[in-house]
């Protein structure tokens, strides 16, 4: 399956009824529940897996999958990754982008040096940062740019159909 959207990742067992935590990577982390079916990937392959239920334990989320009933069958599925179909993800108002969009596209500099590609976005306290490798014959030797996603300051245009990025950036940073 290509179209599939890691959304969070099952976490250690919880409790001896078959219960596992969830580490949810959406903005609002209780919508991970929302997007169903679920999929796992085991030796290669994408297999469904069934939400029963879940709810808020202390300051983190539990869920409970069809076909889970112990802590062993739990303990078999902890650190797998959860992934959905992208189709099932909302679409985003203009001027939004989900970074797997971001993934892939060329940065270039306002005045048209080419940067590198995006290979990673990275959370930060203030504000988001792309994770650019540049070219192996980058002019100034570097291997990799980190690029703080502000947009109109930093960010200034972003055409995704021509998967490139411009950016007001020094190529020496």
């Amino acid at each position: 399956m290509d179209n599939v959207i890691v959304v969070g990742r099952l976490g250690a067992v919880y409790g001896i009824k078959g219960w596992l935590k969830v580490n949810s990577f959406t903005e609002d982390p209780e919508s991970i529940f929302g997007y169903t079916p679920w999929f796992i990937q085991q030796k290669g392959l994408w297999r469904e897996v069934r939400l029963n239920s879940w709810k808020r334990h202390n300051n983190g989320l539990i869920c409970k999958l069809d076909g889970v009933d112990s802590r062993e069958d739990a303990q078999a599925l902890t650190g797998f990754d959860i992934a959905v179909q992208s189709e099932i993800l909302p679409e985003l108002p203009q001027g939004e982008f989900y970074w797997r969009d971001l993934i892939g596209c060329t940065v270039v500099t306002t005045k048209g040096y080419q940067l590198g590609t995006v290979t990673e976005l990275m959370e930060t306290g203030s504000n988001d940062v792309l994770v650019v490798k540049a070219n192996a014959n980058d002019a100034f030797g570097m291997k990799e740019r980190l690029i703080p996603f502000i947009d109109e300051q930093v960010i200034t245009n972003i055409n995704l159909p021509a998967r490139l990025i411009e950016v007001d950036w020094d190529p020496g940073f």
